[in-house]
């Protein structure tokens, strides 16, 4: 994969900014798309000064806007969505706009444009709660338990039949929560505000003991980058994640940890932190690492990291809506 045109959803924000940076060192155009509705600009000050990167503001949902701004460009990175897993039932139309209306839209334009890949940010929340521990890409799907998956996967299911109807080839990958520098929202993030705060006392949704799978941000992006250099299926759909994971009480002594902080811990309660909210995330990554992909930073690094970053980047804590 050299020197193509790239078109990136969601540039300026978490992944997609650390996505366009390498896309950049390795020598690609870049278009960057965001409605910086969560997206950062302090993220793409690095990108904004090279000669191959451009910068468009707008929203996915605007359709000739999207299609003019991808005029020109090969392969598609739509990373844009509304990530707000916990508060879906709060506002459910938002997930079905953000999520599949705007992967619709994206694949329209790419089919007016002629470009013809696409690789997609799903999710392993389209599992539900899986039958089998760890999760393969086959696993029988059961009932979907939150918005945010079940428009995820609609999403998914838009981009298989253009493929299948429109000759274009995607990528599908389904993460596990991504960790590192320029994490804006999650679990890490909500811990070390609470404790910039109130350092005495952190409280935890659920009872703590939910397991779950985290990826680091340069993990994932080369994943990313790794797939789209060797694979040429139609459609491949890869999970994405470490061979490890961890309770929430390990993430609590490890922010705590690096915090030099004791707090005291108060639960909510119950298996689970919101409704949706799966108890046990562990995905079975086979055919990923099958491509000649390992990640290169265990989960408690990946925390570490970012609890380093947000303590240099404090300024996020006030930005974050």
């Amino acid at each position: 994969m050299t020197g193509l045109k790239c078109f990136v959803t969601g540039a300026a924000g978490f992944i997609g900014s650390n996505l366009v940076d390498r896309l950049l060192a390795d020598g690609h155009e870049v278009v960057g798309y965001d409605n910086f509705s969560t997206g950062q600009e302090r993220f793409l000050e690095g990108a904004t000064g090279h000669s191959s990167f451009r910068l468009i503001r707008g929203d996915l949902l605007l359709f000739d806007d999207l299609k003019l701004a991808m005029s020109g460009c090969e392969l598609v990175f739509h990373l844009a969505a509304n990530a707000d897993v916990r508060w879906g039932t709060q506002h459910p139309r938002r997930d079905l706009d953000q999520n599949a209306i705007a992967t619709w839209n994206v694949l329209e334009a790419m089919r007016s444009n002629g470009a013809r890949r696409i690789v997609f940010s799903s999710t392993g929340s389209v599992y539900g709660e899986a039958p089998v521990i760890p999760t393969p890409e086959d696993c029988p799907f059961p009932v979907q338990t939150s918005f945010y998956g079940a428009s995820k996967l609609a999403a998914e299911g838009l981009i298989a039949a253009y493929c299948e109807g429109f000759e274009m080839e995607g990528l599908i990958f389904r993460f596990v929560s991504i960790l590192g520098e320029r994490y804006s929202h999650g679990h890490v993030f909500d811990f070390c505000k609470q404790l910039l705060e109130h350092p005495d006392h952190l409280r935890v949704l659920g009872d703590g003991h939910q397991r779950k799978s985290y990826l680091h941000v340069e993990d994932c992006v080369a994943a990313m980058l790794r797939a789209v250099t060797v694979s040429s299926a139609k459609v491949s759909i890869l999970n994405l994640g470490t061979n490890e994971y961890c309770e929430v009480n390990d993430s609590v002594g490890w922010i705590c940890e690096r915090l030099g902080l004791q707090p005291r811990v108060e639960y909510t309660g119950g298996d689970r932190g919101w409704v949706g909210d799966n108890p046990f995330i562990f995905l079975d990554c086979s055919r990923m690492r099958a491509l000649g992909w390992e990640p290169q930073h265990t989960i408690r690094d990946s925390i570490v990291r970012t609890v380093d970053y947000l303590m240099r980047s404090q300024w996020l804590f006030g930005n974050r809506v």
